[in-house]
């Protein structure tokens, strides 16, 4: 895959995933808590709100070539893996994309899937309440990319997965732009606080009542992408 389609599936596959609730819910949890703890410090919202977004893109990252080198790998003790990959990434994305769409039809929250699993969400908001500093957010950041992975690796796993064949070091600056559209809604909700157009207590509420609509935009986008690819269109 090159050229114009691997671009329209990297895109779609990292806006897929930049609409995910659950990564949204984290960071809105983080804005929070710095406010609380400084209330009269709102640059603390662009420091401690973007070292722990540089955490999440980091984090990724690591992942990212993690999924590459594990495909690589594989791919050298068995012959036409390239073939099996490519059909499971499709099926894969399928599978996750039609989750998200079960959520806008019966929506709960951790479901399987699509969400960070109930038992996580305890542990996620103690170590966040535990964000002190620019760098503390930044470590945080790094633990909590942990257990956002059951809700939002699946779009990541797919994309690497694409990125394989060409090599690690032609696939990175592919794996930084997912990166920057997965962290982009991160981004602008932190300048939409810090700059008073919303309180973050407005977009958590607008994120609940949308969120049946962002789960059904990111499952049409990884179920589109996924019988694309099984029907070798892109």
């Amino acid at each position: 895959m090159v050229g114009n389609s691997l671009f329209f599936s990297i895109t779609a596959l990292a806006l897929a995933d930049s609409v995910n609730p659950c990564a949204l819910a984290v960071l809105l949890i983080v804005l929070i808590t710095i406010l609380t703890k400084n209330p009269d410090k709102r640059y603390k919202v662009l420091t401690a709100g973007f070292s722990f977004i540089s955490a999440v893109f980091i984090g990724y990252l690591i992942y990212a070539v993690i999924i590459i080198q594990l495909f690589t790998t594989m791919s050298a003790y068995m012959r036409d893996f390239g073939v099996y990959l490519y059909n499971g990434l499709a099926i894969l994305a399928m599978i996750i994309g039609a989750l998200n769409i079960r959520d806008y039809f019966n929506y709960k929250p951790g479901n399987i899937g699509s969400e960070m699993p109930l038992i996580f969400r305890p542990k996620v908001k103690q170590l966040i309440n535990g964000i002190t500093s620019v760098k503390g957010a930044f470590i945080i950041g790094i633990f909590v990319t942990l257990f956002l992975l059951p809700c939002t690796a699946g779009p990541l796993f797919v994309a690497s997965g694409l990125l394989t064949e060409m090599g690690l070091i032609k696939a990175l600056p592919w794996l930084l732009y997912y990166n920057f559209l997965f962290v982009l809604p991160m981004i602008i909700i932190i300048g939409i606080v810090y700059y008073g157009f919303k309180k973050v207590d407005e977009i958590s509420g607008w994120k609940e009542r949308n969120i049946r609509y962002l789960h059904l935009i990111s499952g049409i986008l990884l179920f589109g992408i996924g019988f694309a690819l099984l029907m070798k269109w892109i």
